[in-house]
């Protein structure tokens, strides 16, 4: 039985940058994470008007997607791109679910990492969260994506479900897509932050088996300006990761890879890169 969620039309005062119709549910508390929280929905341009149903994209850090009023740092304009690929035919309904602040590291990584080898990084070895990716992607499991196939008109197959976002974002998605490939089809990886498990997605990969769907995965050429090595490491472990994907039987109808020279780590580049990430993703 899924949770019935309300859903408020978004506030349009203040001068919020939202375009097209996006809404609010009512707090959906987690008992796994010990957090509630409302999800944004954004709804294709025909949506109220044609009688059919959409995919639906599952996407992380939630309140950076729509509103640049409410984002910690800018926004994905994935409601603009999404009215704009409405008119080459491309419609899905999109879900944001908000992070969990300074619990972030910890629900978007599956292991809890040491701190070994990121001397470079822009932060402290000492302090980087890890390990509750499992109990972040059981949530969306077995209740927001319930939630929200109650609520609206969805497509319901594998392939018209998927996980998208970036940095840790990211990497979440690529393990969420092995972990439940009975329930997504498709990953959107960008700028994803495999170092942050010091190895240790690569090796769950390698026991993984090949999962049909598709596969975006990007970085940019100089993620972190002030941490040379770090960049190196993105780009490095983002080429790694592709081909490792490749050896598993992913092909160019199944995978995809991008590499924005010059684009550092922020939601900018992620907007620049979303609307053919989406392409992919979704087109048929």
């Amino acid at each position: 039985m899924s949770d019935t969620l309300d859903w408020r039309e978004y506030d349009l005062s203040e001068d919020p940058t939202v375009a097209g119709d996006v809404r609010v549910s009512s707090s959906l508390y987690s008992e796994r994470l010990d957090r509630e929280t409302e999800l944004l929905a954004y709804l294709p341009p025909s949506y109220d008007t044609a009688d059919r149903e959409y995919p639906v994209v599952y996407m992380h850090d939630g309140k950076n997607l729509f509103d640049d009023r409410i984002s910690y740092s800018g926004e994905w304009q994935v409601d603009e791109t999404m009215e704009t690929l409405a008119e080459e035919g491309i419609e899905a309904i999109v879900v944001g679910i908000p992070n969990a602040d300074d619990d972030r590291g910890g629900e978007y990584s599956p292991v809890e990492p040491t701190g070994a080898g990121v001397e470079d990084a822009p932060y402290d070895p000492d302090e980087l969260p890890g390990g509750d990716a499992d109990e972040y992607l059981a949530f969306l499991a077995e209740r927001v994506v319930p939630a929200v196939e109650d609520s609206f008109r969805t497509k319901t197959g594998r392939e018209y479900r998927g996980l998208a976002g970036s940095s840790l974002g990211g990497l979440v998605s690529l393990y969420g897509y092995f972990e439940y490939p009975d329930l997504f089809g498709f990953a959107g990886v960008l700028s994803p932050a495999f170092w942050w498990t010091e190895g240790q997605i690569f090796e769950y990969v390698a026991e993984q088996s090949h999962v049909p769907g598709r596969l975006y995965l990007d970085v940019g050429g100089d993620e972190m300006p002030d941490s040379p090595d770090l960049s190196a490491r993105y780009r490095e472990e983002a080429r790694e990761m592709v081909e490792q994907l490749e050896a598993m039987g992913y092909d160019d109808s199944e995978l995809r890879f991008v590499l924005e020279e010059g684009a550092v780590h922020q939601e900018a580049a992620w907007a620049r890169r979303f609307p053919d990430a989406a392409r992919f993703l979704l087109g048929e």
